[in-house]
């Protein structure tokens, strides 16, 4: 990262992903859902959120995929290998609330 994009991103206090995420057509989300425990719980979530957003621009099913695999790649290396597991089991339950099981 240039020092440039570093002193603005300081400046800001926030990463160009946490922008993406509020201010993009990205659907708003439900706090803390990429912190619960449960996978199913997290589809669920994802779900209502792609269901009553109107920010989206794809189906609701490819917007919460999309979101949450958004997380999962931006998180990268910080996630621990526990969530990473409990994120990742959560696209197979994403695939069973929307009934694609492809």
């Amino acid at each position: 990262m240039s020092p440039a994009a570093q002193h603005d991103r300081k400046a800001h206090g926030r990463k160009w992903s946490q922008e993406v995420t509020e201010h993009s057509d990205a659907m708003d989300l439900e706090k803390g859902v990429f912190e619960l425990d449960d996978p199913h719980r997290i589809a669920l979530s994802l779900k209502r959120s792609a269901e009553a957003s109107h920010r989206r621009r794809s189906e609701p099913y490819q917007s919460a995929m999309s979101m949450l695999t958004f997380y999962i790649n931006r998180a990268g290396h910080n996630l621990s290998a526990e969530r990473k597991r409990v994120l990742e089991a959560a696209k197979d339950e994403l695939r069973q609330v929307f009934h694609r099981d492809d």
